[in-house]
């Protein structure tokens, strides 16, 4: 084989592996575009928990543990002024009540 035929047969495979690797970029590309579209909206959903977590968050009412000093005990419902048990209120029998 001369030469030229060498090369003639070495520029053919070459131009064949560089037509397969641009159609394997294309698909890469396109694979790369879903995912990233698969992301933003993974990023949105969660960014849409997070704030219905930080509002349900917002609705809790504060303990108070978490007003209480590192080693002082937490105040019951008792020693906190206005504060009323309503288990004993519910559960206790209305004595002006007459059946």
């Amino acid at each position: 084989m001369s030469r030229i035929d060498e090369l003639t047969d070495r520029i053919e495979r070459l131009l064949l592996r560089h037509e397969e690797l641009r159609r394997t970029n294309a698909l890469l590309a396109q694979q790369v575009s879903v995912v990233t579209q698969e992301r933003e909206s993974l990023k949105a959903r969660l960014a849409a928990a997070r704030a219905r977590i930080d509002a349900l968050l917002d609705k809790l009412p504060t303990s108070p543990l978490e007003h209480a000093e590192p080693g002082e005990p937490a105040e019951s419902a008792e020693s906190v002024p206005g504060a009323t048990d309503t288990q004993d209120t519910q559960d206790a029998p209305d004595a002006a009540r007459t059946e």
